[in-house]
Parts: C-alpha cells; sequence; structure tokens
C-alpha cells in the first residue's frame, strides 16, 4: 500500500471520528504554496486545523511522534494562511492531531485526537 492512499485512508477515518463528535468539515487537503492542511473543521464557533497522522505499523514509532517542533511552526503559519484568506482572523481557533494506526486492509488499531497541540510542550500529545 502506497502512502498517499494510507493517509487518504486515515483522513477519511478522521472525518468519520470528527463527524461522529459533532465537528462540520470546511475543508479537505487545502493547499497553499507555503504548505497544506490535511482538514479543517468546526467544533462550534472554534474553527479546528486538523493534521491527521496515519501509520500501518509502528516500525517508525506512533504516528503522534511525527508532529516535531517544525511540523508545528510549519502547521501555525498555514493555519495563519487560511485564516487570513478566509476572513477568520478574530476567530477562535486551534490545532488538533489525529493520530491513526491501521490500514485498510487490517482496519482501524487506534486512533487518537488531541487537541490543541501548539500549547502541548515539545514532543509530549495527549
Amino acid at each position: 500500500m502506497s502512502n498517499r492512499s494510507l493517509g487518504a485512508w486515515g483522513e477519511a477515518v478522521a472525518v468519520r471520528h470528527l463527524k461522529k463528535k459533532g465537528y462540520s468539515i470546511r475543508e479537505r487537503n487545502w493547499h497553499t504554496a507555503r504548505g497544506e492542511l490535511d482538514l479543517v473543521a468546526e467544533d462550534g464557533e472554534t474553527i479546528v486545523i486538523v493534521e491527521v497522522k496515519t501509520r500501518a505499523t509502528r516500525t517508525f514509532g506512533p504516528p503522534e511522534e511525527a508532529i516535531t517542533p517544525a511540523k508545528r511552526r510549519s502547521l501555525l503559519r498555514t493555519a495563519w494562511i487560511y485564516m487570513e484568506r478566509n476572513g477568520l482572523m478574530e476567530s477562535d481557533w486551534r490545532v488538533d492531531v489525529i493520530a491513526i494506526e491501521g490500514s485498510p486492509r487490517g482496519g482501524l488499531e487506534r486512533i487518537e485526537h488531541y487537541q490543541n497541540v501548539l500549547d502541548a510542550e515539545p514532543g509530549v500529545l495527549g
């Protein structure tokens, strides 16, 4: 299975998870020259930028370990661009991470939703 198809599967799992929790989805795979946002959702009045990390195995560690300080900076930069371009700078917003382990063939093994990850200490989610 390619990384791209695993990622698409993980994003579909994340969308179902968010909808179950009452979120609405605004965007999927929003692109700018500076980066990409996997999902943009709404949790009530709050705009939620969602980074989805999916891994089929733990060979390279759990998916949430991929949220490095550099990735946080990139998410923040891209989130600011999104908020500005969509006239949302006055809105409440946060960045969440959804970590998924599993695959389409093997099924979902684990899903963790970490909220407001930009406030978490570097290297620590949860």
